[in-house]
């Protein structure tokens, strides 16, 4: 970890050399996530966990991103990142397909044990975008817990909040998400 920390610093210094022996000791880390979220996709999916990966790493280490501090930060960026990417590639997707309008493809539950589709990702970026409006901290536990995979005590480390608040928001974001959901599904039938 004081490897990373002090490769961050040095990129954040402007070494670039940096950016290529911090690679190695992240790349397992970042691929795992990338493989989880790209698990559901289907078979013929065109974004693999290895471009994700890549797309996420360069935009993490380019000298105008918001510069990671330390490990925690770094992979918060990086769900941050994985998060934006993976929308990106959904609207193209649902763009090119449907001739530019989406298909609706309602949710009964929220479940954030599996990686989302290319539709659910959608419909979990609105409700987030919506959630964010209503509470900005508690978006941010969704986004590195759902796209981050973080567990509540680097979701504090990296947000700088207590423990006892992110799960808290977390509370509030599960029961809030579900009842939209609820609502979208309502909607669809």
């Amino acid at each position: 970890m004081a490897d990373v920390t002090r490769l961050l610093d040095d990129l954040a210094q402007g070494r670039p050399q940096a950016s290529d022996e911090l690679f190695p000791l992240v790349y397992e880390q970042l691929r795992h996530l990338a493989t989880v979220y790209l698990r559901t996709e289907r078979p013929d999916h065109t974004l693999q966990p290895t471009a994700l990966v890549h797309e996420a790493y360069i935009k993490l280490v380019e000298p105008a991103a918001d510069q990671p501090r330390n490990r925690a930060h770094f992979q918060a960026l990086a769900s941050q990142i994985m998060r934006n990417l993976l929308v990106d590639h959904a609207r193209k997707h649902n763009s090119q397909k449907r001739g530019g309008s989406f298909q609706r493809v309602p949710l009964t539950n929220l479940d954030l044990s599996d990686a989302p589709t290319s539709a659910e990702v959608l419909d979990i970026d609105r409700l987030l975008t919506q959630l964010a409006e209503l509470s900005a901290s508690t978006a941010r536990v969704v986004e590195l817990k759902f796209f981050g995979g973080l567990t509540n005590e680097a979701i504090a480390t990296a947000t700088g909040a207590s423990i006892s608040s992110v799960e808290r928001d977390w509370r509030f974001a599960r029961a809030w998400l579900t009842d939209q959901l609820r609502k979208t599904s309502a909607g669809n039938a």
